[in-house]
């Protein structure tokens, strides 16, 4: 490999990232900037780094750093590295790049150039007013109430020799902005949902392309979306407030700032200024579906020079003083793929049904021709009847249907929805005069756009298509907030499917930009008490959602999860007052006895909580989940106190873990470490969730609980997990956890030396199992064990039954975790481990792929008789310990030669079937019998 003249060493910077995003717009004070590297030297590692950050790329190439240069800096830091220059204005445009010095002191090559850009840091910035068009009194329908969407426009002279414009744009519901015709950016349904009374977010679009010197034409729509449409399960369960939680009236606010060559400056603002209408949008709702008719469109609306003398003058609404209006920090929700239709098939009635092969959060693309005035309706479906008719009882009250009534262009008509998403897999269609062609419906893939950070292969059809439908179903999901399902009406970012699943997420995709907008929607959702919602954004869909143990610790799990997997210590400091304040409330509610005890929640809905939702047989006790939360995210606190220097913190959260662990043993196990419970306590279970069922506290959820969070010691961890395997064999060989206990089931086993009851779980087929949903034709994650039996149909239909739910896909983890073997060790995977555990039976082969902040990670194992190989790939400026599979006397080699301690190779010990070798960066290709 030749390295540049100019480099005494090929460690090289990559993927350079401001706020982990490539070449951003961000209103962070000091932004935090990453990069990765990468060498073909084996124990490669960086003892050096210089950053330098200039004002234009002139001054970068020249290495003239007139905002910043961080001089030489020792140590291995490459990401999370605060900037520490001049302070940042508004506007401002920053070129950066960086090189780092490898293990014998020698520079690498300067990166390639990486630039962030400033938002408007200031309110005092925004010169634009909220402006709308109240049409509420347009909606119609006795179930809903769907106003039509308004459209907006104003035309402005620009002068010649456009140097830079920006595109600053927001609004109180959801928007599409247009330039000269041409709709701007790739976002939908922007700007994302927030606690609009609190915080509304902003897009910043570079322009410059876009705009010409004369007449300019700027327009936009808008539509309810979350702010002022339909939320959740209100309507069906009969709330006062169905739809507006935040506001009846669409607002937008947009600010269009142009820079000329001569240095002049305009600036475009939503005011009084700008002419609004209605027209073809007749309706839009994210949940009920969207209504288009093509005979009352306006021609040339968002072109220069339309007649909009018809069009009324936009009114202006005050603002809130009190909102924040800050730089969108998510992944913005984006076109993944397109689907073609499988299969096309006649329906009673005129009706056709498209097959688009896969279950997935979206909208669709129709292509129709036909006389003005004829109607399409599009239907959505997750599934079919056994006698092939489209599924809809599972939406309950989303209406989801989407409506086009054609202008009768004989050259055909092309139409997708803007403002509303649904989840399916089917489309029936009605109102084709022709039998329609497979192209008439494309599906769209919508969601928000983490990038890809994991693979994971198997020789085995089943486990690869388990992986498949757990990345979809996440897919679905991830759509601006971690919703529960993307289908019926109800689409909520609950915290308990949200906790138990994050750690999953990560192995998957790069989540760190997508939870730092909603660990703020979290905390921003934090109630009076300091409880943390059972789902956030909380607007008040039904009034007697409160908390709930194992959900409402998700403002702790989650940002220990995003430090963990990112070095991310700012996540701590920025909610560390609301973490304390709501392990206060916790403290409070045991009533000086540290832990809770029975019917300790008596006080909630359901009560108790949610427990281990759709478990199967007796319940575990809530109040001992309880407990053993309180214990587990007690001691999150005391590891994050440490990472930010609260040594005091640290060492009292340390202390009440231990002492919560001696009171859990003392009231919830026997004196021979058997769970037990006071099942009399729960009276006949009446309020709780299948209360009716009984309650038990030996059950496979609490014990797999206790060992995945460290509640027991060694001797009691051990005992547990033999309890765990004899209740996984007394319920003939099955799982009988629900949301809370399946995350856990197999990291207990795989913990207590029972990989192989581990894997016979992951490929088991009997109901409840994950192979029993693949077997009976899921391609995305179910809500239920049980949501459909082939045969025999569909689980409680009408009531809850999404078959798009990531929950018990967290079963993702230990995929990558032990079969795979990737574990994080220091933060950010500046170390790890890896140790993956070889099937008996069943697999023969798996291959992980893991891109951390710190680089990509490899491994791959495969059995080949007595022979097992594993090839490892650690990135560089890392170490890893990797687990080589090995019987006791059996020989090891790498790259085909014996294997020895060397430059990159430090020998630990054998045991434990295992020889354990530290290695630093480098690809490595361990056999062994």
């Amino acid at each position: 490999m030749s390295q540049p003249a100019w480099a005494d060493s090929d460690l090289k910077a990559v993927r350079l990232r401001t706020e982990y995003k490539i070449n951003p717009v961000t209103d962070v004070a000091n932004p935090r900037l990453s990069w990765e590297l990468t060498s073909a030297v084996r124990g490669q590692v960086q003892t050096a780094y210089q950053i330098v950050v200039a004002s234009s790329v002139q001054q970068l190439a020249a290495t003239k750093a007139d905002l910043w240069d961080s001089g030489k800096v020792m140590g291995n830091a490459t990401n999370q590295v605060e900037y520490k220059g001049v302070p940042l204005a508004s506007r401002m445009i920053c070129y950066w790049k960086v090189r780092s010095w490898d293990k014998n002191g020698q520079p690498g090559a300067w990166s390639s150039p990486a630039t962030w850009e400033m938002g408007l840091l200031s309110k005092a910035d925004w010169k634009a007013d909220w402006i709308g068009n109240d049409l509420t009194a347009l909606g119609k329908g006795k179930t809903y109430h769907l106003p039509p969407a308004p459209f907006f426009r104003k035309e402005a002279i620009l002068k010649p020799a456009i140097k830079r414009a920006r595109l600053y744009v927001t609004a109180l519901g959801l928007y599409e902005f247009y330039i000269n015709e041409k709709r701007i950016g790739k976002d939908y349904f922007t700007p994302g949902w927030t606690d609009y009374n609190k915080r509304v977010y902003y897009q910043t679009y570079d322009v410059t392309a876009d705009l010409k010197p004369g007449k300019n034409a700027l327009g936009a729509i808008l539509a309810d979306g979350w702010y002022a449409g339909y939320l959740g399960y209100a309507l069906l369960v009969g709330n006062p407030v169905v739809r507006g939680f935040y506001g009846d009236v669409p607002l937008l606010k947009a600010q269009l700032e142009v820079e000329y060559a001569n240095g002049g400056k305009e600036v475009i603002t939503t005011n009084q200024g700008w002419k609004t209408n209605h027209g073809p949008i007749v309706e839009a709702d994210i949940l009920n579906g969207e209504t288009y008719n093509a005979t009352l469109e306006f021609p040339g609306w968002n072109k220069p020079g339309f007649t909009d003398s018809a069009w009324k003058t936009a009114a202006v609404y005050p603002d809130k003083a009190d909102r924040d209006v800050d730089v969108y920090p998510g992944d913005p929700i984006r076109v993944f793929q397109e689907l073609k239709a499988k299969t096309v098939t006649p329906k009673p009635g005129g009706k056709y049904l498209f097959d688009l092969g896969q279950n997935f959060a979206g909208i669709v693309r129709l292509r129709v021709t036909g006389n003005k005035g004829d109607t399409i309706r599009l239907r959505y479906g997750e599934v079919l009847f056994p006698n092939g008719d489209i599924m809809t009882e599972n939406l309950r009250k989303a209406r989801a249907t989407d409506t086009y009534v054609l202008k009768g262009d004989k050259q055909g008509e092309t139409w997708v929805p803007r403002f509303t998403y649904h989840g399916f897999q089917y489309v029936e269609v009605s109102g084709f005069r022709m039998p329609p062609a497979k192209d008439a419906i494309t599906g769209i893939v919508l969601t928000s756009a983490t990038p890809e950070a994991g693979s994971f292969t198997t020789d085995n059809k089943l486990v690869n298509q388990l992986y498949h439908n757990i990345v979809w179903t996440q897919r679905s999901n991830y759509f601006d907030v971690p919703t529960d399902c993307p289908q019926r009406d109800e689409r909520l970012g609950w915290t308990g499917d949200a906790q138990t699943y994050v750690q999953s997420a990560t192995f998957n995709n790069d989540i760190a930009a997508f939870y730092t907008k909603w660990l703020v929607d979290l905390n921003d959702a934090q109630r009076a008490d300091k409880a943390y919602p059972i789902y956030a954004p909380a607007p008040n869909v039904r009034k007697t959602d409160t908390y709930s143990p194992g959900w409402s610790e998700a403002g702790i799990i989650c940002p220990y999860t995003i430090y963990k997997t990112y070095n991310d210590t700012r996540v701590i400091r920025a909610f560390w007052p609301n973490m304390v304040a709501y392990l206060d409330f916790m403290a409070r509610k045991t009533n000086g006895d540290v832990i809770y005890k029975e019917a300790s929640f008596e006080d909630i809905s359901p009560k108790g909580g949610f427990g281990d939702w759709l478990s199967v047989g007796k319940k575990t006790p809530p109040d001992m989940l309880a407990t053993l939360y309180y214990g587990y995210v007690t001691a999150m606190m005391a590891e994050m106190a440490t990472a930010i220097g609260k040594s005091t913190e640290a060492a009292a959260y340390e202390a009440n873990v231990n002492k919560i662990r001696q009171a859990f043993l003392a009231h919830y196990a026997d004196e021979t470490g058997k769970f037990k419970t006071n099942a009399a306590a729960y009276g006949d279970g009446e309020g709780y969730v299948d209360g009716k069922m009984g309650f038990d506290g030996h059950t496979q959820t609490a014990y797999a609980n206790a060992i995945y969070m460290h509640m027991l010691n060694a001797g009691q961890t051990a005992k547990a997990g033999n309890w765990l395997v004899d209740l996984i064999e007394a319920n003939n060989g099955k799982l009988s956890t629900g949301f809370l206990g399946v995350k856990p089931l197999l990291p207990a086993l795989s913990a207590t030396g029972h990989s192989n009851e581990a894997y016979k779980l992951l490929l088991s087929t009997d109901y409840p199992s994950w192979g029993f949903e693949v077997v009976n034709g899921a391609n995305t994650i179910w809500e239920r064990w049980n949501s459909y039996v082939k045969g025999k149909g569909f689980e409680n239909n009408a009531g809850m039954n999404s078959f798009n739910h990531y929950a018990f896909g967290s079963v993702n983890e230990w995929l990558f975790e032990n079969a795979a073997g990737i574990k994080v060790g220091k933060p950010g995977y500046r170390t790890f481990i890896i140790r993956p555990e070889i099937a008996g039976t069943g697999i023969n082969a798996v291959d992980a792929t893991y891109h951390s902040i710190n680089g990509p990670i490899k491994t791959a194992w495969k059995k080949t008789g007595k022979m097992t190989a594993l090839t490892v790939t650690v990135p560089a400026n890392t170490k890893a310990t990797v687990f080589i599979p090995v019987t006791h006397s059996g020989e090891i080699l790498e790259s085909n030669k014996p294997l020895e301690s060397g430059s990159s190779i430090r020998m630990i010990e054998r045991s434990n079937g295992y020889q354990s070798v530290e290695v630093g960066s480098g690809t490595y290709q361990f056999t062994s019998q």
